[in-house]
């Protein structure tokens, strides 16, 4: 190959460039300034989208990675700028994320000299990241680099960090990308032929105790978007006639109109999966972490299961649950072989167990919470109408708080990769940025950020970012004038001492004619079908506020200290369950 002289920060570019990455999220400063001098006449196909705040860049970067199933890329300059990535980052670690931050550090030969704006990034992130590296030298940068996208993308992914000395950006190189085996299995653990047999094996008994369940469910997470799983998973849950449940990160790898999708698991979940796990004889979780959100009480959980784990993260194996078969394996993998030994089952009781429930939800929460039983609007009820003027080729990124929660339980699923939200860290501040660089990735389809007002003021300077890019994102949002997820807790666990949740907000309507966006605000019924529709087919970025009940909470509930037979309907039965 070829050996040609490049400066370090041409080398950085050409390498991501290489990796099939079009889009860089990012934020300039001093240190980092040769490489945004390469970008100003990038010949390539490569484009960089300036944030407001280099928070923004990697969930920008997580929003773009989820929805593609590329790496997201973004960087940042020394100091100040690079610890901005770190809720990023770390929620990019909790979520499996595949990002790579590029943090630009002082001259090597300042290093250790406390010298302008030096901080020590690997040092930082070894806890919240799946790995990381320094370069001090410009000849390192194409092999780390390939290592780095390796490591991101593959096994359970993951974000990297990468810190890059002004001095290596600079430095001339003789530049060949290498994408050999040698530099991308760097490190990486070779699979033996022992655990082979063994993953074999306990394929086979894992199938064979499905075929002998009377009850069995399924548990989807993440992990099935993550290994493109999605086709197995349907293939396994059709031939088996077992029904499907999902995690919140799970919302969509299987379609929400399937009738073998029984909804979502966990303390916002529905009914049907919350009770068919407390009464199932086999749980088959697949690509799932049994967080705490999922499990509620473990003491509890799932009493009369035997319970099969698949994830290719051994980690996760025992950390709250303890699983009688455990497969360390890729999700699609697992379930091609599981496929031809599944068997039919007649399971028509345990399946009209699911409809029994699911009509009780719908009875004691749907009904209620869609009737327009007042003037004002409720959340459930914008959310509702958006599944049904949106389009299939929507993608729904939600903020964190009761706009996930009600984003999660009335949108309905039906693409792939069509909802991306922060599960793990549950980061607020989350929506905005992640849709615009969802709107990145995905230019063709109707991007839809819902988000909280609080939420929304926390990367609010996002706004700019839209203006500058000219990206698409139509904007949801569920004005309440509250923190409402904790207003909620205040409510049912603290005698409705509402501390710190009550917000003063701006004027929103004259904030996005600031910022050249159309906008809108609907407060009654009768106007919101007509509304969504003009946000839908609004050319460009779009906001919509929603004037919604104050004081509104999410229904079901499992409250933290309880099992998922504690299941809360409504306001009045909390006296039953938790502190007061």
């Amino acid at each position: 190959m070829k050996k040609e002289k490049i400066n370090g920060a041409e080398a950085l570019l050409r390498t991501i460039e290489a990796e099939g990455i079009d889009t860089i999220f990012g934020y300039p400063g001093g240190t980092i300034i040769p490489i945004y001098d390469k970008l100003y006449d990038w010949p390539g196909n490569l484009k960089h989208i300036l944030v407001r705040h280099e928070q923004g860049a990697v969930h920008a970067a997580e929003g773009y990675a989820r929805s593609t199933g590329k790496v997201g890329v973004c960087m940042a300059t020394a100091g100040p700028g690079a610890t901005n990535f770190i809720t990023g980052i770390a929620d990019a670690m909790m979520d499996s994320t595949p990002v790579i931050c590029i943090t630009a550090q002082v001259n090597a030969d300042k290093l250790g000299t406390n010298f302008f704006q030096e901080t020590d990034m690997i040092g930082i992130t070894i806890p919240i990241t799946k790995w990381n590296r320094q370069i001090t030298s410009a000849h390192e940068i194409p092999a780390v680099m390939a290592q780095a996208f390796h490591i991101a993308r593959s096994g359970r992914p993951g974000p990297v960090v990468i810190s890059l000395t002004k001095n290596a950006q600079v430095e001339m190189v003789e530049y060949v990308f290498n994408t050999g085996k040698a530099i991308r299995e760097l490190g990486l653990r070779k699979v033996t032929s022992r655990e082979k047999r063994i993953t074999s094996e306990n394929i086979k008994r894992a199938t064979e105790l499905l075929n002998s369940s009377r009850k069995p469910l399924i548990i989807a997470g993440q992990g099935i978007n993550i290994s493109l799983a999605w086709k197995e998973l349907e293939e396994l849950a059709v031939q088996g006639n077992i029904p499907v449940a999902t995690t919140l990160l799970g919302l969509g790898c299987i379609n929400s109109n399937h009738p073998l999708n029984v909804g979502m698991v966990g303390m916002h979940g529905n009914i049907a999966p919350n009770s068919m796990t407390q009464q199932a004889d086999v749980i088959l979780a697949v690509g799932m972490r049994f967080s705490d959100r999922v499990t509620g009480d473990i003491k509890g959980y799932a009493p009369r299961a035997r319970i099969i784990h698949i994830d290719i993260d051994r980690s996760e194996f025992g950390k709250n649950i303890k699983a009688g078969i455990r497969i360390q394996a890729d999700a699609r993998e697992v379930l091609t072989q599981m496929c031809q030994g599944i068997q039919y089952r007649d399971r028509q009781e345990w399946l009209d167990f699911a409809k029994e429930k699911k009509e009780l939800e719908r009875q004691k929460i749907f009904v209620p919470q869609l009737s327009k039983d007042d003037v004002s609007l409720k959340m459930a009820q914008v959310i509702e109408a958006i599944s049904r003027h949106a389009g299939q080729e929507r993608i729904i990124v939600s903020d964190v708080g009761q706009n996930q929660m009600f984003c999660a339980r009335y949108s309905r699923f039906e693409r792939r990769r069509g909802w991306i939200t922060s599960g793990g860290l549950g980061t607020m501040g989350f929506g905005l940025p992640a849709a615009v660089g969802v709107a990145a990735g995905n230019p063709h389809s109707t991007v839809i950020a819902v988000m909280g007002d609080g939420g929304f003021q926390m990367n609010i300077q996002e706004l700019g970012t839209l203006l500058q890019s000219g990206l698409a994102v139509k904007m949801v949002l569920l004005n309440n004038s509250y923190l409402g997820m904790v207003r909620q807790w205040q409510d049912l666990f603290f005698k409705k001492r509402y501390s710190a949740t009550h917000l003063i907000n701006p004027d929103f309507q004259t904030l996005m004619k600031a910022y050249h966006i159309p906008c809108s605000q609907v407060a009654t019924h009768g106007e919101l079908d007509e509304k969504i529709k003009e946000m839908v087919t609004t050319k460009g970025s779009f906001f919509l506020e929603a004037i919604v009940r104050q004081e509104e909470n999410v229904f079901p509930m499992i409250p933290a200290d309880r099992t998922l037979d504690d299941i809360i309907y409504e306001n009045e039965k909390i006296h039953h369950h938790g502190n007061r």
